[in-house]
């Protein structure tokens, strides 16, 4: 009986450690809103509604952008990709996500890209509408994509 409550008590020890350790572990920074949509205008490629996913530790942040109102005109490779999209700060000025990351995608699956990373300061406020999505692919095809207006419901808002 006694090792019974020996391990009862080191259970119930570990527990309390645990929701402790959690109650005092630092917090991630939070993007508000942490996804939004914008209706964007491709040219020949294409156009309409693309959702953006943001997310942030510290200075860093990343973007994800996903549609498909735009679809992959050939199969492309994983990480085949150079995006580059330039949101506009509300105090004026622009941020610009890059990178080279995207899934594997045949001829004609929806357009997906990054995370995109970027650096941001606390308090800035970035929407896509005034600014470029830049996609290129085989080094020499250029998706140029701007938006039509105001990301909804509203400017990704950084801690």
């Amino acid at each position: 009986m006694r090792g019974k409550r020996f391990g009862t008590g080191l259970s119930l020890a570990a527990g309390a450690l645990a929701v402790c350790g959690l109650a005092f572990a630092p917090t991630a920074a939070a993007v508000d809103p942490g996804t939004a949509t914008v209706n964007a205008d491709c040219g020949s490629y294409g156009g309409g509604d693309a959702t953006l996913t943001a997310t942030q530790s510290g200075t860093s942040a990343t973007i994800t952008l996903h549609t498909s109102s735009v679809t992959a005109p050939v199969s492309l490779g994983q990480d085949s990709l150079v995006s580059e999209l330039t949101m506009v700060k509300e105090d004026g000025g622009t941020v610009t996500f890059k990178g080279t990351k995207n899934p594997a995608m045949s001829t004609g699956d929806a357009l997906e890209v990054g995370p995109l990373f970027g650096t941001v300061a606390s308090g800035d406020s970035l929407e896509a509408y005034g600014g470029t999505l830049k996609v290129t692919a085989f080094g020499f095809i250029t998706i140029t994509c701007t938006a039509t207006g105001p990301q909804a419901p509203g400017p990704f808002v950084f801690d």
